[in-house]
């Protein structure tokens, strides 16, 4: 049986990223932000036009320490690689960094608490045991919707998957391939900030919900759903 001394080990990560998510939604939610990247584009470029290479490597690291620690400004991270690196590799970047931030976000969640809150719903049977095993039954969709269709935000879509016992490799799989066509639409928007800026203006963000946008991406969410709604079907026949 595990020791308290073992427990408070295994929780403490998530314990100080839950920290330093606390800290942060106070202390940088105006460090990053649109009119921030405005004011120090300049001193950016001319850093990554120095040294391409270090830049695109403290650009990712940022991106993940971000989304791992579930900090303020992802939108404007994103925005950032794109005005930084161009659509490509800025939506590379952008993916990438997003998912391994995810992924360090969910090992820590399940090795904190995850593991246990799997056990106790499994053991405990009833409603959210049921919808439990439906998401087991059913990841690659479940886990692939909830990234296209960002109802849920991004930082609870890294916790729940842990928490009712998920997949590591199909969890990091679906959040790669997920995030892909949003990501390209904001670092698609990040490239054109150049323009943006001469003009004295912001960026418009509601382009994600254009129907040219948002079609595409509802068509992959439905396409997604098409195997639970087949296996459905065949139990019910």
């Amino acid at each position: 049986m595990p020791t308290t001394e073992n427990l408070w080990l295994k929780r403490l990560p998530i314990l100080a990223i839950a920290a330093v998510a606390v800290l942060g939604a106070f202390l940088l939610r105006d460090q990053f932000s649109f009119d921030a990247l405005a004011r120090h584009r300049e001193s950016l470029l001319a850093f990554r036009d120095g040294n391409f290479a270090l830049a695109s490597l403290v650009f990712v690291a940022a991106y993940v320490m971000i989304v791992a620690f579930s900090l303020p400004g992802a939108t404007i991270a994103t925005l950032t690689g794109g005005f930084l690196f161009g659509l490509f590799p800025g939506v590379f970047y952008n993916v990438g960094a997003a998912t391994v931030g995810a992924v360090a976000i969910f090992l820590a969640a399940r090795a904190g608490f995850g593991a246990d809150v799997a056990a106790r719903i499994a053991e405990r049977g009833g409603a959210v045991a049921r919808l439990q095993q439906g998401l087991r039954d059913n990841e690659w969709s479940a886990l692939l919707i909830m990234r296209l269709v960002p109802v849920v935000p991004f930082f609870i879509a890294n916790l729940l998957p842990a928490f009712v016992g998920a997949s590591l490799m199909r969890f990091a799989v679906t959040t790669f391939f997920g995030i892909i066509p949003g990501g390209l639409v904001f670092t698609s928007v990040g490239a054109g900030l150049g323009e943006v800026f001469a003009r004295g203006e912001t960026p418009d963000l509601s382009i994600i919900f254009a129907p040219h946008v948002i079609g595409p991406i509802l068509g992959l969410a439905a396409l997604s759903a098409l195997p639970v709604l087949i296996k459905r079907f065949k139990k019910e026949a």
